[in-house]
């Protein structure tokens, strides 16, 4: 039976139960919920905005968004982004999707945190960074009546979330400071991680190795 939240459509695919197995198993029930709201408001918003997605495409975007952040994958000293990008990609190759997918749902994640960019690119692109900014930051709120978030929200919980997700950002970056320069995670280190100096971008151009 195919499973409906605020009237937004779960896709019934191999692809989809593959992905949120994979998913659930290896995300806290934080980012799980927080992801799988991330599709759902998302979908909203490309419903609201007119557009025409693939909601597979989008609900892996959804889904591995922030995979990065989770023990398994924080290991690396890339941005957590391209954690959960280079996973989904790998994934969606791994799954027989053509190449041009997997960069596709690889963009999404790669730029959801890379503010206006997305919303000029695919749909799929733009409507994971929606999602993510109505979730986390509440851009757009008034966009959706109550009534539809409270049905997302009772299906996926968000008990203190605004606390845990900043100690989940904190948790997932605070061993590679170095890469949340230029990008909006140098607020969550300079605010929780004692002893975090931000890269300052004038400083880079005075010091670099030009002579003049």
């Amino acid at each position: 039976m195919t499973e409906r939240i605020a009237d937004i459509e779960i896709p019934d695919s191999g692809l989809v139960k593959e992905a949120t197995e994979l998913v659930r198993d290896i995300e806290s029930p934080l980012l799980y919920d927080h992801s799988r709201r991330v599709f759902l408001f998302g979908s909203l918003q490309g419903r609201r905005r007119g557009l025409a997605y693939d909601p597979e495409l989008l609900y892996i975007g959804a889904m591995f968004h922030d995979l990065g952040l989770t023990e398994r994958y924080r290991t690396s000293h890339q941005r957590f982004e391209i954690d959960g990008a280079d996973a989904a990609r790998d994934f969606l190759l791994g799954q027989g999707l053509p190449a041009e997918s997997a960069r596709l749902v690889w963009t999404a994640i790669a730029l959801h945190t890379t503010p206006e960019i997305p919303a000029h690119m695919e749909p799929e692109v733009a409507l994971v960074t929606a999602g993510v900014e109505f979730d986390v930051l509440g851009i757009g709120l008034d966009t959706v009546p109550e009534n539809v978030r409270n049905a997302v929200v009772a299906a996926h919980p968000r008990p203190d979330f605004k606390h845990r997700i900043l100690r989940a950002f904190t948790d997932g970056i605070q061993h590679r400071p170095e890469t949340t320069f230029g990008n909006v995670k140098a607020d969550v280190l300079a605010r929780f991680s004692p002893g975090f100096v931000r890269t300052d971008f004038v400083d880079v151009i005075e010091n670099s190795a030009w002579p003049e």
